[in-house]
């Protein structure tokens, strides 16, 4: 879809520039009801998020966990070594409207055995994808069938259906094993612009590592090599990454600094480069603590906020962002919109009324608001920006007794309400549960309500 649209409409979709204001604002829709932080919280396991800057024109480090020693640029590495099971979340974009350069960028990955004995790194589970061709954004309807796991639009999207489908795609190492202090490739990916009508592409990409050891990690940005224009050139090798590496700096231009927790004025969240904390949020969406099911009167909705941000916790004061361990000065606090992290909810629905109830379940997208738990705001008619898109899995029984297992495609629009995506009739004080899960999608925007609502038959 870049490829077909206008130059603004491409800068607006890969984030570079606010869509314009509406002219009038639509009319909001409020809704009285009780909106709940999410119970749960994330898991321990660190991610490297390498998202800074989003749009590289200039050669250089993108994220180092390796030590300063001997680095040209110490300022570039974070020195932080990595074990166990870790995660490595990339998104970059190459725009050759602003640089007018057409060379092939290259986002590469370079791992170092920080150890004394061998080690081998495992890929359990990775997936990448370009905006053009592999995941343009195409317009779609905003409820969606699913399972054959054919519809997405752009690579964050793509990216998120491939791993909630748990499907292995090809080109990926299996297992690296380096010797103490040996550099190897994990991967290195291209983002091509010059075969393009509009020079502009984006790839993203989420990994699943292992390392029976520690190891430090980097990603990376060159050129392809003895290129410009004209000649595509050739994939830089593994020195021509090593040499990035110790006498590069960070990569640029650098994106807008965030301001300070609690600065006073407009928040700026800034684009994430660091190790965050989390892959997993795994929550019962009971009642109050200590019950095991969610009682529902007749009449009564209850909404759970879903990646909450700072100044946008829709009245529950809960952050959800995964914290940052360690970053660079200039990039984000912590890890907004949670991308490529997985929320896994159960929701043991209890129809608490006497009389039959029909339960319905919805992913919705409201206005983000930071101040009441006891309403939601919606417009009347949505803006056209795209503030969710992504699969999102729903299994249980159904009144015919049946196990469903459906996997549904959403595009919500800023403020947009949803229709419902599980229907349930239940009898007076009967349970049913509901598994939800998703793996957060980047082009997305934070926050959105998981919302349950009874009504009497």
């Amino acid at each position: 879809m870049w490829g077909r649209l206008p130059i603004v409409s491409l800068l607006v979709l890969s984030g570079l520039v606010l869509p314009p204001m509406m002219s009038a604002e639509s009319p909001k829709i409020s809704v009285t009801q009780k909106v709940r932080p999410l119970p749960g919280r994330l898991d321990e396991i660190p991610v490297l998020n390498s998202n800074s800057p989003e749009v590289v024109q200039t050669e250089g480090i993108l994220l180092s966990t390796f030590p300063p020693d001997g680095k040209v640029a110490a300022q570039a590495h974070l020195d932080a070594p990595l074990s166990g099971r870790f995660g490595l979340f990339f998104h970059h974009i190459a725009n050759g409207i602003k640089t007018n350069d057409r060379r092939t960028l290259w986002i590469g990955c370079l791992l170092q055995n920080a150890g004394t004995s061998n080690v081998t790194v495992k890929t359990l589970q990775a997936a990448s994808y370009l905006s053009q061709p592999d995941a343009p954004f195409i317009e779609l309807p905003p409820v969606s069938d699913n399972k054959k796991g054919k519809i997405f639009a752009g690579p964050g999207d793509r990216i998120t259906l491939h791993f909630l489908q748990q499907r292995r795609q090809h080109g990926w190492h299996d297992k690296i094993t380096l010797k103490s202090g040996e550099q190897k490739l994990l991967f290195s990916r291209a983002i091509p612009v010059r075969k393009l009508d509009q020079p502009l592409n984006g790839r993203s990409g989420l990994l699943e590592l292992s390392s029976d050891g520690p190891v430090y990690v980097a990603t990376l940005a060159l050129y392809a090599r003895n290129s410009d224009n004209d000649h595509q050139g050739h994939e830089p090798k593994l020195e021509d990454w090593i040499a990035l590496l110790n006498s590069g700096s960070l990569a640029g231009p650098r994106d807008v600094t965030p301001s300070a927790p609690g600065a006073a004025g407009p928040v700026i969240y800034g684009r994430v480069a660091g190790i965050a904390r989390g892959t997993i949020w795994k929550a019962d969406l009971t009642g109050s603590s200590g019950q095991t099911v969610l009682p529902l009167s007749a009449g009564e909705t209850v909404s759970y906020a879903l990646s909450t941000v700072s100044g946008g916790t829709m009245g529950t004061t809960q952050v959800q962002s995964a914290p940052m361990v360690v970053r660079y000065p200039d990039t984000a606090y912590e890890a907004h919109g949670n991308y490529g992290i997985l929320y896994d909810l159960t929701v043991p629905i209890a129809n608490s009324s006497n009389e039959q109830a029909s339960i319905t379940l919805t992913l919705q997208s409201p206005i983000k608001q930071a101040s009441s738990a006891t309403q939601l705001t919606f417009y009347q008619t949505p803006p056209q920006r795209v503030f969710f898109r992504g699969t999102v899995r729903f299994q249980y029984i159904d009144d015919l007794g049946k196990h469903q297992d459906r996997y549904v495609h959403l595009v919500e629009k800023q403020g947009m309400q949803m229709p419902p995506l599980v229907t349930l009739s239940l009898k007076p004080h009967e349970i049913r549960t509901v598994e939800v899960s998703f793996f957060y999608p980047p082009d997305s925007t934070p926050p959105q309500v998981l919302t349950v609502c009874s009504t009497p038959e």
